[in-house]
């Protein structure tokens, strides 16, 4: 059994564990510094917890130390302590962060590193970056690259037609920050929240608009190789002009945890929901425009004997499919590693990336269309 230790006892931390722990290959070490929410964790011959400040980065790396991985499913705020942390106790190091400067931080920490450092490994940025890539690799020339995603509840019932089913910290950090994107070949920030388009999938109309962070290191990988690459977040019709009234009318972007606050006590969770991956990727082969989609709808589902989540599900298994993957050999095990560098089929054909493929149906993969 390989030791692992993960950061962060929330839905998505929990969630890793028991994922995990279940195989019989990992002993799964939950560290957090809320003895409430550790409480919580399950039990077993693979699970054990430890209470711990993660800003205390000599005790952090005391327990990093000896341990094959630390999986980081904390806070974007201390990514980087994290990261410091995993290279000091040398353990190969993965999180989910969707924070464009803690990565960049990231990255830094790694080039002197003897061990992986893989960011990213959720679902936007993660697996929508696989995704993409795959696509690509399919072109001799790229035209454009627009990936959406959204995690939804399938029964939406206030004004935001939203609940809550994933880190509020994070989801206020994407509605604020600016997201990167490449215009007419140019790398260029956006502003968040603009942009808004509508678009129909399976008799349902959504609406997508800027986010930060879901691009991950695509800007980067893609520059001067296609005239368009943006991402947007999908939420139903309506959501985005009352998210602006509130941050920006209103100024609550400049108080959140004043915002944090109300969101976390008028909206509720719910397992009930949808995350819905729509990619689609145009360019030239043999001199003709083409253009491929993959489509895709993942329901929340039993795992354990318990319903959770299909944010909970696909954030997950991305970054238990991707620590598998390392610990088997398949990706690098030095270095900074990239999301769009993982091959979509290895990926798939992992054991915790087999959850994308219950989906409802990947129908538009594999889809082309002639110009």
């Amino acid at each position: 059994m390989k030791d692992v230790v993960v950061i962060g006892s929330g839905k998505i931390g929990a969630t890793i564990a028991r994922l995990l722990a279940d195989t019989g290959d990992y002993h799964v070490t939950v560290v957090d510094r809320s003895a409430q929410h550790l409480a919580e964790i399950e039990s077993g011959p693979a699970h054990s917890t430890a209470k711990l400040d993660i800003t205390d980065e000599a005790a952090l790396a005391a327990q990093l130390s000896g341990k094959f991985a630390v999986l980081s499913a904390a806070p974007f705020q201390l990514t980087v302590a994290i990261a410091t942390a995993a290279a000091r106790a040398g353990v190969h190091y993965l999180d989910l962060t969707e924070d464009v400067e803690s990565t960049r931080q990231v990255k830094r920490i790694a080039k002197t590193a003897r061990i992986a450092f893989i960011p990213q490994c959720g679902l936007a940025p993660g697996f929508i970056s696989i995704v993409a890539s795959d696509l690509a690799r399919k072109f001799d020339s790229l035209e454009s690259v627009r990936l959406r995603v959204g995690a939804l509840p399938q029964f939406p019932s206030n004004a935001l037609n939203y609940n809550l089913t994933w880190s509020t910290d994070g989801v206020i950090n994407e509605y604020i920050q600016p997201c990167e994107a490449i215009v007419n070949g140019e790398l260029v920030e956006v502003p968040a929240l603009e942009e808004r388009e509508e678009f129909s999938l399976d008799g349902v109309t959504y609406e997508a608009f800027n986010t930060s962070g879901g691009l991950g290191t695509l800007c980067e990988t893609l520059k001067g190789k296609v005239n368009t690459l943006n991402y947007r977040t999908i939420r139903y019709p309506g959501h985005a002009a009352i998210m602006k009234a509130l941050l920006h009318d209103l100024g609550l972007r400049h108080r959140r945890g004043v915002f944090k606050d109300i969101l976390e006590h008028a909206l509720p969770t719910t397992l009930q929901d949808v995350v819905i991956v729509f990619v689609t990727v145009s360019g030239r082969r043999s001199g003709r425009l083409i253009q491929e989609t993959y489509a895709n709808k993942i329901y929340s589902t039993e795992i354990g004997g318990r319903i959770t989540s299909a944010i909970q599900v696909t954030t997950a298994s991305s970054i238990c499919a991707v620590l598998d993957l390392l610990a088997d050999g398949k990706i690098p095990a030095q270095g900074f590693i990239r999301q769009e560098d993982i091959k979509l089929d290895a990926f798939l054909q992992n054991r915790f990336g087999v959850y994308y493929e219950q989906g409802e149906a990947t129908k538009g993969r594999g889809a082309t269309v002639a110009a």
